[in-house]
């Protein structure tokens, strides 16, 4: 059977958005409009003729409008088959009407519970009864019913029905895969209110992740592999995901891995910040007076490897940062930040030879980052675990040496402690004048790892801080970092061999600190 006329719609939202004129472009297709409550009140005010649901089955709204739609009459003319002759002898016997076109989106439950303060009676009375019921039903008859969930699809649809009448079978199927799309995404977010709710800890005993399709990517980590970026339902904030791509060539798999990690890096620092990353480690990072001075340090740290770099910011990058980064020697694939000054775009896209190409990545403001669970997929499952972002509690850090850190090496130290959560175990950080000068990143051995950090920074060791995201289990790192000429160490403490370890540190008269806390990040 080919596709059934449009004779009438049913429309009940709650988004009202581009209603309006939705509905005129049908009235104007010769399409019968049956509505209810609030929805038909709208239309009406817009002069628009429509039927009301209420008097077309016979039973009134009730319950403040609960019950409204949740009708033999309703359902009956949206789920017949218009290619069955018992089904439509049906509607005939009863004096029941076919609905060819449902137009519905739901109660804002996913809005409300976003609130501050909902209360769980507020919430409940948001969760659609009627609207789902009526969505999986077009969704489910899809052969002969559209079903409609989003004002974003009024336009095509309506151009269909005014050229044709009618709207394609593949149109419908379309409509359909997204209508069960959203009613899944409504109920997933149902049930994680309640599932949190009813739960003490952090984990409940079901989780679901609802995500959409943003970008099919170029390729992934390599080029055989396919690669595509989803968007979480509900994530807000500053993130590279809902970032705005102001410049530059399509982002790649890794482009966004290490874009990610730049943003890590920066958002903690009140001052002005900056990350340069590489194959998603950092191989300079800085704090500074200024923006610019930021930059420059970081991009002093590692100047070999951060050629064709990723770049974080965690301010607005001005005139005079863009004019640094844009210097002859340099070349950048991508940065990200608060956002971009107008001057700044400008030479960032007209002076250096890859102005064309780097991806400038505008994310707002860095608000303050609130607790949030880290997924991580492995093979029949997901590790999933609450993210390393809490706050250092600085108070409660212990120097364990005869020698005590002075009062100079007191933000150094901080600043050192803070750059190791960002690189990969076994990881050491060398820090000096609040810029990362020497990191050593995912070695198997910790001493390895000391010592290509200190290779790295080079004569920049002396009198710098070096740092360690795990305990040392033998003194030989120490005794590396003293003849290197570092002047402080910072780790989290807890080994078998701390004794010894301290030992060290006393006999080359460096002080130590233990935070109590480990910062693996594997």
């Amino acid at each position: 059977m080919s596709s059934p006329p449009i004779k009438r719609a049913l429309i009940s939202v709650s988004d009202k958005l581009g209603l309006v004129d939705f509905v005129r472009g049908l009235e104007a297709a010769g399409v019968e409009i049956y509505s209810t409550g609030g929805t038909r009140r709208h239309l009406e005010q817009s002069a628009i003729e429509v039927l009301d649901v209420a008097e077309y089955t016979g039973f009134p709204e009730m319950m403040d409008g609960r019950v409204k739609t949740l009708h033999p009459r309703i359902f009956a003319g949206i789920l017949c088959r218009h290619d069955r002759e018992d089904d439509m002898a049906s509607l005939a016997e009863h004096d029941i009407l076919s609905f060819e076109l449902v137009i519905v989106n739901l109660y804002p439950f996913q809005a409300t519970i976003a609130k501050p303060d909902v209360t769980k009676a507020e919430a409940i009375e948001k969760i659609d009864i009627g609207g789902p019921s009526l969505v999986r039903a077009a969704a489910k008859n899809a052969k002969f019913t559209s079903i409609v969930t989003n004002p974003e699809q009024y336009s095509s649809v309506l151009e269909e029905i005014t050229e044709t009448g009618c709207t394609s079978q593949e149109t419908r199927d379309k409509l359909s895969a997204a209508a069960f799309a959203m009613t899944a995404e409504y109920d997933q977010a149902i049930s994680g209110y309640f599932a949190e709710a009813e739960t003490d800890g952090l984990f409940t005993a079901n989780k679901s992740i609802s995500m959409r399709l943003k970008n099919e990517l170029r390729y992934g980590e390599n080029p055989h592999q396919q690669a595509a970026i989803y968007s979480i339902v509900g994530s807000s904030g500053a993130n590279v995901v809902n970032a705005r791509q102001l410049n530059g060539k399509e982002l790649s798999y890794n482009n966004l891995l290490d874009l990610d990690a730049a943003l890590h890096i920066v958002r903690p620092f009140t001052q002005p910040a900056c990350s340069v990353i590489k194959h998603n480690n950092p191989c300079g990072a800085a704090a500074g007076e200024t923006l610019v001075e930021a930059a420059r340090k970081a991009m002093a740290g590692d100047p070999l490897s951060a050629f064709g770099s990723i770049l974080g910011f965690n301010q607005v990058v001005d005139e005079a940062t863009a004019e640094l980064l844009s210097e002859p020697g340099l070349f950048i694939e991508a940065i990200v930040a608060p956002d971009f000054s107008a001057s700044a775009i400008g030479i960032l896209t007209s002076k250096p030879k890859w102005r064309n190409n780097v991806r400038l990545m505008q994310v707002g403001n860095l608000e303050e980052q609130q607790g949030e669970l880290s997924y991580r997929h492995i093979n029949g499952g997901m590790l999933v675990q609450d993210a390393d972002i809490i706050e250092d509690d600085y108070p409660s850090w212990e120097v364990v040496t005869e020698a005590k850190p002075d009062a100079s090496l007191q933000d150094e130290l901080k600043f050192a402690w803070q750059m190791v959560r960002h690189i990969k175990s076994n990881a050491i950080a060398v820090c000096r004048d609040q810029s990362l000068v020497g990191a050593g990143a995912g070695q198997m051995s910790r001493v390895d790892s000391v010592e290509i950090a200190i290779r790295k920074a080079a004569e920049r060791t002396q009198g710098a801080v070096l740092s360690s995201d795990a305990f040392f289990p033998f003194p030989d790192s120490i005794h590396a970092a003293a003849e290197a000429g570092i002047a402080a160490i910072i780790q989290p403490g807890g080994s078998r061999g701390d004794e010894s370890v301290i030992e060290a540190c006393n006999e080359h008269g460096i002080p130590m600190i233990f935070t109590g806390r480990r910062h693996f990040k594997h």
